[in-house]
């Protein structure tokens, strides 16, 4: 290596930035910090800055970018700063750049990472809703562009060590017969299905093993989280959904599996630590230390395994549904889910009642086919438009 990959991380304040900012810190003569974005949190932004030293910082919009400028220009930062869409876009397909980090959350991290794929970079796909919006339009990007892309979610990235480098060629031709997809089950695995209408925000973010932002930790506890890994691992690995079964395993410990047609199933585990995922990709096919300690499976003792009730977690059949009905459905799923979260943490609903949004945001127009990202971006639109009507028809 002659110098330094010039990395860019999406979505730096949050969890994943954070321990992708970790990882690079431990290989200095490796990986160099190009850019950071953190649309709101400029406090935290102003302090990454000033330890990673980036070239370029995006924040949400004129104004902000103004004040963090000035900010930074006052600690002695040469940072540039720049703003909206426009600025991610261009950070995430510089010329300079080598490695994306697309760790947005939600929607707004589609056009970044999509401009990243046509830029030819090496993607590391945290965000999710990416593919759950756009698969279809989003693996043609990739087919038609240089890019890499590299799966982080814990999950994907298991299953993609435990696949052949041949299985772009389909799973049956692997012999793959199941991609078995695990979940800790949240910290409402144990709750009787009449109680969860009365849980508090607090208690959908108190993630009995991962440390997490407000909004996964929310889709975790309603396994929402996995419908939308279940989506993103049929485009991810050419599966169809009835090839993809989601296990509740409590420890977290086995990331998840693919069970081969001769009775083989393999299995990636580890800490729960999302800094193994990022190190995975960063450095893949290489391996590299991620600061994470080794695995004590005579501490863990057992690990144990529960399929998921539908009743506890509709979110999740929903989810399935939409995988099935494709084309627009996984974008207003996704859209509803966002406002339906939003709305709960907010307490403007029962936790129950994300749920109900959803599902009569899917009951109320056909899914249709999606021919480009304006058709995607015009579903996304009307989910939330039909999920804020749920709102105020529900006197929210």
């Amino acid at each position: 290596m002659n110098r330094p990959l010039q990395v860019t991380v999406l979505g730096a304040t949050g969890s994943i930035g954070l321990s992708t900012l970790d990882v690079i810190s431990r290989h200095p003569d490796r990986y160099a910090v190009f850019a950071l974005t953190g649309f709101t949190r400029l406090t935290e932004l102003r302090a990454l800055c000033a330890a990673h030293r980036p070239r370029f910082a995006v924040v949400g919009d004129e104004a902000q970018a103004l004040v963090l400028q000035q900010q930074l220009h006052s600690d002695g930062i040469t940072t540039r700063v720049m703003s909206g869409e426009g600025g991610l876009d261009e950070v995430a397909g510089h010329p300079e750049v080598d490695v994306v980090m697309a760790a947005i959350v939600g929607a707004a991290g589609l056009r970044p990472t999509l401009a990243a794929v046509q830029a030819g970079k090496r993607v590391l796909l945290a965000n999710k809703e990416a593919l759950v919006m756009s698969g279809a339009l989003f693996m043609q990007a990739l087919r038609d562009s240089s890019a890499v892309l590299l799966p982080i979610d814990s999950e994907h990235n298991a299953i993609f060590q435990c696949l052949p480098s041949s299985y772009s060629q389909g799973l049956g031709a692997v012999g793959v017969r199941r991609i078995l997809l695990t979940a800790s089950g949240g910290p409402f695995r144990e709750f009787a299905p009449q109680h969860l209408a009365d849980v508090t925000p607090e208690q959908a973010c108190a993630h009995p093993n991962w440390s997490m932002g407000r909004k996964i930790s929310v889709d975790s506890a309603s396994m929402m989280n996995k419908g939308l890994e279940l989506i993103e691992a049929c485009w991810l690995f050419d599966a169809r959904p009835d090839q993809v079964e989601v296990v509740i395993h409590p420890q977290s410990v086995i990331h998840s599996m693919v069970d081969y047609v001769d009775g083989s199933v393999l299995a990636q585990l580890g800490n729960p630590d999302m800094r193994t995922p990022i190190a995975h990709a960063l450095a893949w096919p290489e391996r590299i230390d991620s600061g994470v300690s080794a695995l004590d499976l005579l501490q863990i003792g057992r690990l144990d395994f529960q399929k998921p009730d539908d009743m506890r977690f509709p979110c999740l059949r929903l989810a399935r549904l939409a995988a099935e009905s494709g084309g627009t459905a996984p974008a207003m799923l996704n859209a509803a889910n966002e406002v339906a979260v939003d709305a709960f943490l907010s307490r403007r609903i029962r936790f129950t009642e994300i749920a109900s949004i959803i599902d009569d945001v899917l009951n109320r127009e056909a899914p249709v086919a999606t021919g480009c990202l304006d058709d995607v971006l015009a579903a996304d639109r009307r989910a939330r438009q039909l999920a804020g009507a749920w709102l105020g028809c529900n006197g929210r």
